[in-house]
């Protein structure tokens, strides 16, 4: 992904990782509330990505990135929130920010497939 490409639009809500991971999903022929809905970290349930096909995944991301962007250390709250979408029947994927850096592709397609490779596992 370029830099061009990690700019954000000046109305995107979130962060540029979760920017970097709706492209990502658009590239893989993701279509937005169709496929997924992004609801960001203000949404109702917290859970970034949530997605309609399959119903019971969602995918948020975390790190060291966003911890500087915000100034809040988020694991704790993103722990918590793990274990409400498991109470719903969603399996909440983390990806490392820094990871997104590397290889959005791989990792995006590995949460699609329900693995989690972040710091924070599961």
């Amino acid at each position: 992904m370029t830099t061009q490409q990690r700019a954000t639009p000046p109305n995107w809500p979130g962060t540029v990782a979760e920017w970097i991971v709706y492209g990502t999903l658009l590239g893989l022929g993701k279509r937005p509330d169709r496929d997924f809905i992004y609801g960001g970290r203000q949404s109702e349930n917290a859970i970034t990505f949530s997605f309609t096909s399959p119903p019971d995944l969602g995918i948020n991301v975390v790190g060291m990135m966003q911890t500087y962007s915000t100034g809040v250390d988020r694991s704790s709250v993103d722990q918590l929130t793990r274990q409400q979408a498991l109470g719903t029947g969603v399996r909440l994927i983390f990806i490392d920010d820094v990871d997104l850096e590397q290889d959005p592709s791989y990792y995006v397609e590995e949460a699609l497939k329900y693995r989690d490779h972040s710091q924070m596992g599961g």
